[in-house]
Protein backbone atom coordinates (compact mmCIF):
# COMPACT_ATOMS: atom_id res chain seq x y z
CA UNK A 1 0.00 0.00 0.00
CA UNK A 2 1.23 3.41 -1.05
CA UNK A 3 0.85 4.74 2.83
CA UNK A 4 2.90 2.78 4.50
CA UNK A 5 5.64 3.70 1.38
CA UNK A 6 5.36 7.88 2.59
CA UNK A 7 4.44 7.70 6.01
CA UNK A 8 8.15 7.13 7.28
CA UNK A 9 8.74 10.28 5.53
CA UNK A 10 5.75 12.35 5.82
CA UNK A 11 5.22 12.25 10.01
CA UNK A 12 8.51 13.62 10.93
CA UNK A 13 7.27 16.68 8.07
CA UNK A 14 3.91 16.63 10.00
CA UNK A 15 5.51 17.29 13.54
CA UNK A 16 8.09 19.71 12.20
CA UNK A 17 5.02 21.72 10.93
CA UNK A 18 2.99 20.82 14.45
CA UNK A 19 5.89 22.46 16.89
CA UNK A 20 5.36 25.62 14.75
CA UNK A 21 1.67 25.77 15.37
CA UNK A 22 1.68 24.45 19.14
CA UNK A 23 2.98 25.62 22.40
CA UNK A 24 4.35 22.37 23.97
CA UNK A 25 6.06 19.39 22.08
CA UNK A 26 3.92 17.12 23.52
CA UNK A 27 0.88 18.47 22.17
CA UNK A 28 2.69 18.93 18.49
CA UNK A 29 3.05 15.00 18.35
CA UNK A 30 -0.51 14.72 19.35
CA UNK A 31 -1.54 17.08 16.65
CA UNK A 32 0.89 14.89 13.89
CA UNK A 33 -0.53 11.88 15.07
CA UNK A 34 -4.15 12.35 15.02
CA UNK A 35 -3.57 14.06 11.13
CA UNK A 36 -1.50 11.06 10.06
CA UNK A 37 -4.54 8.67 12.02
CA UNK A 38 -6.84 11.14 9.88
CA UNK A 39 -5.15 10.57 6.83
CA UNK A 40 -4.73 7.11 7.22
CA UNK A 41 -8.79 6.51 7.48
CA UNK A 42 -9.53 8.12 5.15
CA UNK A 43 -7.33 6.34 2.59
CA UNK A 44 -8.75 3.29 4.32
CA UNK A 45 -12.45 4.21 3.20
CA UNK A 46 -11.65 5.27 -0.10
CA UNK A 47 -8.66 6.04 -1.88
CA UNK A 48 -9.55 9.79 -3.74
CA UNK A 49 -6.61 11.63 -1.99
CA UNK A 50 -4.78 12.67 -4.88
CA UNK A 51 -2.13 14.32 -3.21
CA UNK A 52 -2.10 13.10 0.45
CA UNK A 53 0.80 15.16 2.13
CA UNK A 54 -1.03 17.84 0.89
CA UNK A 55 -4.02 16.42 1.88
CA UNK A 56 -1.99 15.98 5.49
CA UNK A 57 -1.14 18.85 5.89
CA UNK A 58 -4.33 20.89 5.31
CA UNK A 59 -5.39 18.52 7.74
CA UNK A 60 -2.82 19.07 10.43
CA UNK A 61 -4.00 23.15 10.02
CA UNK A 62 -7.65 22.73 10.56
CA UNK A 63 -7.10 20.73 13.51
CA UNK A 64 -4.75 23.48 15.44
CA UNK A 65 -6.95 26.05 14.51
CA UNK A 66 -9.87 23.83 15.74
CA UNK A 67 -7.57 23.65 18.92
CA UNK A 68 -7.11 27.27 18.89
CA UNK A 69 -10.96 28.49 18.89
CA UNK A 70 -11.66 25.34 21.37
CA UNK A 71 -9.43 26.43 24.16
CA UNK A 72 -10.69 29.68 25.06
CA UNK A 73 -8.44 31.38 27.87
CA UNK A 74 -11.27 31.56 30.82
CA UNK A 75 -11.22 33.12 34.31
CA UNK A 76 -12.56 31.04 36.81
CA UNK A 77 -15.72 32.28 38.87
CA UNK A 78 -15.81 32.89 42.22
CA UNK A 79 -19.03 33.40 44.09
CA UNK A 80 -18.38 37.10 44.52
CA UNK A 81 -18.06 37.71 40.86
CA UNK A 82 -21.29 36.28 39.12
CA UNK A 83 -23.35 38.95 41.60
CA UNK A 84 -23.71 42.52 40.04
CA UNK A 85 -24.50 45.24 42.89
CA UNK A 86 -27.62 46.09 43.15
CA UNK A 87 -29.11 49.69 41.84
CA UNK A 88 -31.74 50.36 43.72
CA UNK A 89 -29.55 51.15 47.04
CA UNK A 90 -28.03 54.68 45.06
CA UNK A 91 -31.13 55.77 43.32
CA UNK A 92 -32.72 55.72 46.81
CA UNK A 93 -29.53 57.82 48.47
CA UNK A 94 -30.06 59.91 45.42
CA UNK A 95 -33.55 60.68 45.51
CA UNK A 96 -33.32 61.39 49.31
CA UNK A 97 -30.49 63.74 48.45
CA UNK A 98 -32.73 65.75 45.73
CA UNK A 99 -35.55 66.06 48.14
CA UNK A 100 -33.14 67.00 51.40
CA UNK A 101 -32.24 70.05 48.51
CA UNK A 102 -35.72 70.51 47.59
CA UNK A 103 -36.26 71.15 51.74
CA UNK A 104 -33.19 73.96 52.14
CA UNK A 105 -34.02 77.36 51.94
CA UNK A 106 -34.57 78.59 48.66
CA UNK A 107 -31.07 80.44 48.06
CA UNK A 108 -29.35 77.35 48.84
CA UNK A 109 -31.77 74.92 47.07
CA UNK A 110 -30.77 76.49 43.85
CA UNK A 111 -27.17 76.83 44.23
CA UNK A 112 -27.22 73.00 44.75
CA UNK A 113 -29.24 72.24 41.97
CA UNK A 114 -26.82 74.60 40.06
CA UNK A 115 -23.64 72.00 41.43
CA UNK A 116 -26.39 68.77 39.91
CA UNK A 117 -26.79 69.96 36.94
CA UNK A 118 -22.85 69.58 36.58
CA UNK A 119 -21.21 73.46 37.78
CA UNK A 120 -18.71 72.60 39.86
CA UNK A 121 -16.61 76.03 40.21
CA UNK A 122 -18.15 77.91 43.27
CA UNK A 123 -16.60 81.21 41.07
CA UNK A 124 -18.95 80.14 37.75
CA UNK A 125 -21.86 80.30 39.69
CA UNK A 126 -21.39 83.46 41.10
CA UNK A 127 -20.91 84.56 37.88
CA UNK A 128 -24.19 83.37 36.61
CA UNK A 129 -25.91 84.49 39.84
CA UNK A 130 -24.71 87.48 39.73
CA UNK A 131 -23.76 87.06 43.50
CA UNK A 132 -20.33 87.69 45.63
CA UNK A 133 -18.04 84.67 45.39
CA UNK A 134 -18.03 84.89 49.38
CA UNK A 135 -21.43 84.54 49.57
CA UNK A 136 -22.12 81.56 46.79
CA UNK A 137 -19.42 79.71 49.01
CA UNK A 138 -20.96 80.54 52.41
CA UNK A 139 -24.69 79.63 51.11
CA UNK A 140 -23.08 76.04 49.70
CA UNK A 141 -20.97 75.51 53.20
CA UNK A 142 -24.72 76.04 54.64
CA UNK A 143 -26.49 73.97 52.54
CA UNK A 144 -24.11 71.18 52.82
CA UNK A 145 -23.85 71.04 56.52
CA UNK A 146 -27.44 70.96 56.81
CA UNK A 147 -27.94 68.02 54.31
CA UNK A 148 -24.98 66.48 56.40
CA UNK A 149 -27.19 66.60 59.27
CA UNK A 150 -30.84 65.64 57.96
CA UNK A 151 -29.38 62.58 55.82
CA UNK A 152 -27.19 61.84 59.01
CA UNK A 153 -24.01 61.23 56.80
CA UNK A 154 -20.63 61.39 57.94
CA UNK A 155 -17.88 63.01 56.46
CA UNK A 156 -18.98 65.82 53.01
CA UNK A 157 -21.90 65.42 50.89
CA UNK A 158 -19.57 66.90 48.13
CA UNK A 159 -18.60 62.78 47.45
CA UNK A 160 -22.40 62.73 47.16
CA UNK A 161 -22.87 65.34 44.43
Amino acid sequence: MTETVFMPTLLPRLQRRARRLCRTRDDAEDLAQEAALRLLQRLAKNNDVDRPEHYAMILLHNLARQNWRQRQETEELADDMAQTAPAAPGRIACAELRAAIAGLPCEQADLMARLLEGESSPRAIAQQTGLPLGTVMSRLARARARLRKELDVEGSVEELL
